[in-house]
């Protein structure tokens, strides 16, 4: 095992280890790998096992315990490498690997000699870097130093943000529901008219649609950024299209600017579209030209509508509680994420927010990595608010 492998076994005294594990699982849960506690218990296993000071251990350890198909293996890559530093195995940049590489050799690993030379300084203290991820969760994104908000891009870009599910019209083979006749008499004729187990069809599953209105305010301005690489994750994470607005003096669709894979394109994309950044807020007129242009014709019908705004209404409140209304009679959810929510002793006082509340189904914070992870289980229906 060589030093830059190594974690240097100092680094983990001080970390809590499971906290470290458990935080990792709620990055790949929020990216769509199902790491559920079961799988959790296996890494933990794994690891006390194996060595849980080298990197490369840690590395193939949780990708054959946490992941649970193939589609899991290029987000569980891409989650390790923002998470522990964005070195994989050896100190490499870890990138997707094909199936036939999931193979861990176990070996008895000597002690890693401490020189104090630069071979110390380059041993990945990945246990660290991932407390430090783990702390970042929880931090308000408006106190972020510049390298905390590099990490949290790292972390944002891994997120994957889906619809409440909803059953379709459209038929699917599946283990329960009604009788196929079609399926089981192919099925018989198969077998030369042998009786077989009949086989069963159910109604298919498909995310709802999902549709982000982004403050882009100036009272929103120490959380715009990360707000619109949480809607870049969303517009890349599902099957069904997401649709994402910025709303703040005008009313902007940005969904063809946040089509680019890379969040950094997309976000410089947005910027030159959004010609109202750090303005004021017209949230009830702003709401009606939603409603009217796109809202009434089906964007909103059955979908899961998120406010992400701090609810400062420039203008009247009363216009913002009628269509509030209206988009409540229209939407399948309406989900209002308020960075302001966390402070302590907070109400929503402030004159939109309150006109808004009473036609909000759930209502959440939106301030750090965590909140942001509750409110993508929110949106899938996996939690309630």
């Amino acid at each position: 095992m060589s030093a830059r492998e190594a974690v240097d076994a100092s680094a983990l005294s001080g970390v809590d280890a499971p906290a470290v594990l458990v935080g990792f699982a709620r990055a790949l849960r929020a990216a769509g790998v199902d790491a559920g506690p079961d799988r959790v218990q296996g890494l933990i296993g794994a690891l006390a096992v194996l060595r849980p000071g080298a990197r490369s251990d840690m590395y193939w350890s949780g990708r054959l315990t946490l992941c649970g198909s193939r589609d899991d293996l290029e987000r569980y890559d891409r989650v390790f490498a923002a998470y522990f530093g964005g070195a994989g195995p050896g100190g490499r940049a870890v990138r997707a690997a094909p199936a036939t590489r999931l193979r861990v050799a176990v070996q008895e690993a000597g002690p890693v000699p401490r020189t104090g030379g630069a071979g110390e300084r380059e041993a990945g203290p990945a246990a660290v870097l991932a407390s430090s991820a783990e702390v970042l969760r929880h931090r308000d994104f408006a106190g972020l130093t510049e390298v905390e908000r590099g990490q949290l891009r790292r972390l944002l870009a891994v997120f994957a943000v889906r619809g409440e599910p909803r059953r379709t019209a459209r038929l699917r083979p599946a283990r329960k529901g009604v009788v196929d006749p079609r399926r089981t008499v192919r099925e018989m004729l198969r077998r030369g008219g042998e009786p077989a187990p009949p086989l069963r069809r159910a109604r298919a599953e498909r995310p709802r649609r999902v549709v982000l209105l982004v403050d882009v305010s100036g009272s929103m301005a120490a959380y715009a950024d990360a707000l619109l690489r949480f809607a870049h994750a969303a517009a890349h994470g599902g099957r069904v299209r997401t649709e994402v607005f910025t709303i703040g003096t005008r009313l902007t669709r940005v969904t063809r600017e946040l089509a680019h894979r890379d969040p950094d394109t997309a976000l410089a994309a947005v910027a030159a579209a959004v010609p109202d950044w750090r303005g004021g807020t017209r949230l009830g007129e702003l709401l009606r030209d939603f409603l009217d242009r796109w809202g009434q014709r089906g964007m909103a019908r059955g979908a899961v509508v998120v406010v992400l705004s701090d609810g400062w209404e420039r203008g009247d409140p009363e216009p913002l509680a009628a269509q509030m209304r209206r988009l409540h009679r229209l939407a399948h959810r309406v989900i209002w994420a308020n960075p302001r929510k966390v402070r302590p002793g907070y109400a929503p006082l402030a004159a939109g927010m309150a006109a808004a509340l009473p036609s909000v189904d759930a209502f959440v914070e939106g301030h750090s990595l965590a909140a942001l992870e509750r409110l993508a289980a929110v949106v899938r229906g996996a939690d309630d608010a």
